[in-house]
């Protein structure tokens, strides 16, 4: 059993502790709102360059847990993912009460007030409701909906579960980004292409079942009111400045998660094994990344190769992987986060390592211009 799950309640909150940094975002919100200048930079600093430099610092977490650890015995992880989605509430609708009628912002400040803003609901909060929606349980289940609302997002709950975890690897899975296309070809192709695609898979279900995609079970319409809700009560507090500043955060955190979602799967492919049919899911068709630090900011996030290999695990017993089982990120999420901003950079980072993994895993394809597209119907 790893070093962070122990028995007895108070020895499993002191191993909980270091995944509970993400909390001291909610201060440095405020810190920044009350204050504007300079200070509208300590989210967007803390998130994204103090992790990777603290990962330098402490290096990689290569111990696994059981992965059979009862629920009883995960009592503080689960606690922390569901306090995030009332408190992530609190603090962004407080702080768009605050900021927007504020005359001690500029307009300036006022927009990079909500930057920062957007950079804790996109790494932490569409984080959370990653775990949340893949649990059994209805009120997680629910809070994960909550979260996602508060980025206008919703769709990305149906569109992970049902179209993401069965295609990942595969042409059918509009996430999976293409050896060579750059995150800025990526990003406006996955806007329509998940909104699409969640849809039809939600219609989908519904046809199965007799029923037309207007039917009241189409979850469709809880992510709408949700969403409505979110807006109607940014312009009660804010007005049209609150509802401006509500998108703004929204859209932050939505480039974030693609922008994540683009690093995941990097030119990885699952073997299309004829018929429409592709081989399993294995850890290999996942970049994993051991980076301590990020992991802890990130609820273990970076161990996706395992998320996918067994989806329903919790963060805390998501197994590690070596380089023998999945491809390796030379850096966690904060820096390629950053690699994947410069097409250049990021090609000359990781297209050597896709090629590598190639030969590593499918010595046998030798013209992968050929298979992809003999693999793919319908090119893009």
């Amino acid at each position: 059993m790893s070093q962070y799950i122990s028995t007895g309640r108070v020895a499993q909150f002191q191993a909980s502790l270091p995944f509970w940094v993400s909390f001291l975002l909610v201060p440095l919100a405020w810190i920044s709102a009350v204050n504007g200048g300079w200070y509208i930079l300590l989210l967007p600093v803390f998130t994204w360059y103090t992790f990777a430099f603290v990962d330098l610092a402490v290096g990689l977490n290569l111990d696994n847990a059981d992965p059979d650890t009862s629920d009883d015995d995960l009592f503080w992880y689960r606690l922390l993912t569901l306090l995030w989605a009332p408190i992530q509430f609190v603090t962004l609708f407080g702080i768009i009460a605050y900021v927007a009628p504020s005359d001690h912002l500029s307009s300036l400040e006022k927009v990079g007030v909500f930057v920062g803003v957007g950079v804790m609901t996109g790494s932490i909060g569409i984080n959370y409701s990653h775990e949340l929606m893949h649990q059994k349980d209805k009120a997680e289940r629910w809070c994960a909906d909550v979260l996602l609302a508060m980025v206008l997002y919703s769709h990305f709950r149906s569109e992970h579960l049902l179209v993401h975890h069965r295609y990942v690897g595969t042409p059918k899975d509009p996430v999976t980004a293409r050896m060579g296309e750059s995150f800025f070809r990526f990003y406006p192709r996955v806007l329509k292409e998940c909104l699409l695609s969640a849809f039809a898979a939600e219609k989908g279900m519904l046809e199965r079942k007799g029923l037309r995609w207007t039917d009241a079970s189409n979850p469709f319409w809880r992510y709408w009111a949700l969403q409505g809700g979110m807006l109607v009560l940014a312009f009660l507090l804010g007005g049209w400045s609150g509802v401006a500043l509500f998108c703004v955060q929204a859209g932050i955190a939505i480039w974030q998660l693609e922008l994540v979602n683009y690093i995941e799967h990097y030119g990885l492919t699952r073997k299309h094994l004829g018929d429409g049919k592709y081989e399993h899911v294995q850890p290999r068709h996942s970049w994993n990344a051991a980076h301590r630090a990020s992991n802890w900011l990130l609820i273990n996030l970076q161990r996706h190769s395992d998320h996918h290999f067994k989806p329903s695990r919790r963060f805390p017993v998501l197994q590690n992987h070596s380089k023998a089982d999945a491809p390796q990120l030379p850096y966690g999420y904060p820096v390629m986060t950053i690699a994947a901003m410069m097409p250049f950079l990021w090609k000359r980072i990781m297209n050597p390592r896709v090629t590598k993994w190639r030969e590593m895993y499918y010595p046998e394809i030798t013209d992968w211009q050929a298979y992809n597209k003999a693999a793919n119907p319908l090119p893009r």
